[in-house]
């Protein structure tokens, strides 16, 4: 009998809780499922002539995705542009994601190992950019690499060069603009895995006359992986849909995906592909999520 009544305590809390939580969980349903219910059903739409859709099914915009077709001759062919546009985007963010490792691992070794009541100095320097708008940050890096910006007018200084060095509306201008912004991203994570080390394994790989390298590679990198995939992630999906970055520093020719989509819900006046752009963007970002959840997993297996 006292079991039977403990069963039913439990499933009245259970069913208080859900009835709590039941308000916002509709909000959350409506907030967030309901615009990209929105998004995917204007993907199966006809567009407008002049912006907006007609509520016709079709699959046409999915097929602007990767495929165009002549208007003269009516044959099928890869959309180059867009696929160059996508492969920007994923190679500019992985790219910033393998910079912004290299940059933010020393950086967050060096405040773990501080004394502890420092520690927090340090992470608040690092969390100092956060506090500016995204875009007042963009345009300060525009100031230091535009061609008579600081970096080009030091380099002319120091004789390096007798001319300013092209950089803004580049690539490598986007690129460096995207590790400013994210940084912090994969510092704070690294950091959070790096003070949970015990140092001590470091000592003992010492004793049995392990190389820098050894111990970088056998038993720094391993233990404080999830750190490196959460750092990763928090970088890399944001930089693969970023817009304010390579629009400022990229100008209107280097376009990520980010500006493909606004330009096809703008000048473009095509909303089903710009919808089914944003659908194929959500789902990269899902499987890239997917893949940190996998290796969380196995990391939380292991230990």
């Amino acid at each position: 009998m006292a079991g039977g009544e403990g069963a039913r305590a439990r499933r009245t809390r259970m069913r208080n809780g859900w009835l709590l939580s039941a308000p916002a969980l509709v909000i959350l349903a409506l907030a967030a499922s309901g615009p990209l219910l929105v998004v995917l059903v204007y993907s199966f739409l006809v567009k407008g002539q002049y912006g907006g859709v007609i509520w016709d099914f079709s699959t046409q915009a999915w097929f602007e995705v990767l495929f165009t077709r002549d208007i003269f001759s009516d044959e099928v062919g890869l959309a180059d542009a867009h696929l160059a546009i996508f492969w920007r985007s994923v190679k500019l963010s992985l790219m910033t994601t393998a910079i912004t490792f290299v940059a933010g691992f020393p950086t967050a070794w060096f405040i773990a190992t501080r004394p502890p009541h420092r520690r927090p100095l340090w992470l608040f320097l690092i969390t100092i950019p956060f506090w500016t708008n995204l875009l007042i940050r963009t345009f300060a890096i525009n100031e230091v690499i535009r061609n008579e910006g600081i970096l080009n007018t030091l380099m002319i200084r120091a004789g390096l060069f007798e001319r300013p060095i092209q950089i803004l509306y580049t690539d490598t201008a986007v690129l460096i603009g995207m590790a400013y912004v994210y940084l912090p991203l994969m510092v704070l994570p690294l950091f959070a895995a790096i003070d949970r080390f015990d140092m001590r394994l470091l000592e003992a790989a010492y004793d049995l006359y392990a190389s820098r390298w050894q111990v970088l590679r056998r038993i720094i990198l391993p233990l404080v992986k999830p750190g490196i995939v959460a750092g990763s992630i928090l970088v890399f999906v944001p930089s693969l849909g970023a817009y304010v970055t390579p629009r400022v520093l990229g100008g209107g020719k280097n376009m990520m995906i980010g500006n493909f989509i606004e330009l096809q819900f703008g000048q473009g006046r095509n909303w089903p592909l710009g919808a089914a752009l944003s659908m194929l963007l959500l789902a990269i970002v899902m499987v890239a999520l997917l893949v940190y959840v996998r290796a969380a997993g196995r990391e939380g297996g292991h230990g």
